[in-house]
């Protein structure tokens, strides 16, 4: 394909061309489930040696379970090698998301109703979260604050994080963030055999509760299959981004928007909708121009071209009903008053409001956070939150009178049941 999609919902066959877009996002990887789960039996049966092996075969490194951890030398001296300016984004990145997720926590319920019933619910934090980072040339100090901080606000206090070392290869970035983050264990360890180690639990690493942060399809369909015997954050597809704008938008604002998402991966997806047809040509031409000088165009132009859309509409409600049907991971309002359409939004993992609101600031600084529903998800699903590393515990209290005043009731629904031993649990006490 030579470039995007072009779609209009004027055209009569818009319908089908639409559907079409939303299955672009539901392609599995052929084989990727088998290889997976060979890994995953590998490293449950033979722990420590499997991992090591894999290790090996993968990123090429040679390791001994001695070596699986980064010890605190190796850490001090990454966090003195990254810059100054770095370092100071890295901070303040770190106190955003901080504040943010603080204000998320929610407090204790306690009530008591009518009948004299003491009734309650409360937060607990999860004791051990596991957190994978993507290394090699895929390496994220934003990913690691994103999903550790989160973490360390809800009160978790072990927080593991497997991050892959290809040719023994680590980002100081990587590693100065999960120590301002408050990790407590870091393993240069990756793949789907790092997923299978957190989850199971090897000699060297002990198995956590859940495990969080994106991955490759290999990390992610390892992720999908340890589900149940741990949680998870959710199964990450390709990075997303739409785009709303009318004919207040600048072309080249947009057309870099759209290519912010395109340059993480040949699969990622960039959408533009807008009821302006002069604006989408714009955009299209600048988007060719604003390619040919990013570092990373090849990518972003394989992107472009096999999952990228432009698609006119009759005027911004429609394009709200089209967003509310691709619920993308990121959506752009690049409208002159964006309150109104956001109104209108009911599936989206993030929004982004106004001209001088760019996805990208919610990837670094913000302070919500950047780990969103994929593949249309954000249908049912949301982004990490600090309800992610929290439980629920209800409780229940109640005295002689108060037990008098609902007990028979719940005899009667027993009885009904043909359950009577917890007819008799009750009654016994009545």
């Amino acid at each position: 394909m030579n470039g995007p999609r072009r779609l209009s919902t004027a055209e009569p066959g818009f319908e089908a061309a639409f559907k079409a877009l939303l299955a672009d996002r539901e392609q599995a990887v052929p084989g990727v489930a088998e290889a997976v789960a060979a890994i995953l039996a590998e490293v449950r049966a033979e722990g420590d040696a499997a991992v090591a092996r894999y290790t090996a075969r993968f990123d090429r490194l040679e390791l001994t379970p001695a070596r699986f951890a980064i010890g605190a030398d190796e850490i001090a001296a990454a966090v003195a090698a990254v810059p100054a300016e770095l370092a100071a984004a890295i901070d303040l990145a770190a106190r955003r998301i901080e504040a943010f997720h603080r204000a998320q926590m929610p407090a204790d319920l306690a009530t008591r109703d009518g009948a004299g019933v003491h009734l309650g619910m409360r937060w607990g934090a999860l004791d051990a979260v596991g957190i994978y980072v993507p290394g090699g040339k895929a390496a994220y100090p934003s990913s690691v604050l994103m999903n550790a901080i989160p973490a360390r606000v809800a009160g978790v206090a072990r927080i593991a994080m497997c991050v892959p070392a290809p040719d023994g290869a680590l980002n100081p970035a990587v590693l100065a963030a999960a120590r301002r983050a408050g990790v407590t264990e870091i393993y240069r360890i990756g793949g789907a055999q790092a997923v299978a180690a957190l989850a199971y639990g090897t000699s060297t690493i002990a198995p956590v509760d859940r495990i969080v942060g994106p991955g490759n399809a290999y990390v992610a369909e390892a992720k999908r299959q340890v589900f149940g015997h741990v949680g998870i954050d959710s199964i990450a597809g390709p990075s997303e981004v739409l785009v709303i704008a009318d004919a207040t938008a600048r072309p080249d604002w947009v057309a870099i928007d759209l290519l912010a998402q395109a340059e993480h991966d040949e699969a990622a997806q960039a959408v533009l909708v807008t009821p302006d047809a002069a604006l989408a040509e714009t955009v299209v031409a600048t988007v060719e121009q604003v390619l040919a000088t990013l570092p990373r165009a090849a990518v972003a132009g394989a992107s472009w071209r096999a999952h990228g859309a432009v698609i006119v509409v009759r005027d911004l409600a429609e394009a709200a009903l089209l967003a509310n049907r691709l619920a993308p991971e990121h959506l752009e309002l690049a409208v002159a008053d964006p309150a109104p359409l956001f109104a209108r939004i009911r599936h989206a993992g993030a929004v982004f409001l106004g001209h001088h609101a760019p996805e990208a600031i919610g990837d670094y600084v913000a302070g919500p956070n950047h780990v969103l529903p994929t593949s249309r998800t954000a249908r049912f699903a949301s982004g990490l939150s600090v309800f992610d590393f929290l439980k629920r515990t209800t409780w229940v209290a109640a005295d002689e009178t108060a037990l008098a005043a609902i007990g028979p009731a719940a005899v009667r629904l027993a009885e009904a049941e043909g359950l009577g031993a917890h007819a008799l649990s009750v009654s016994v006490r009545l």
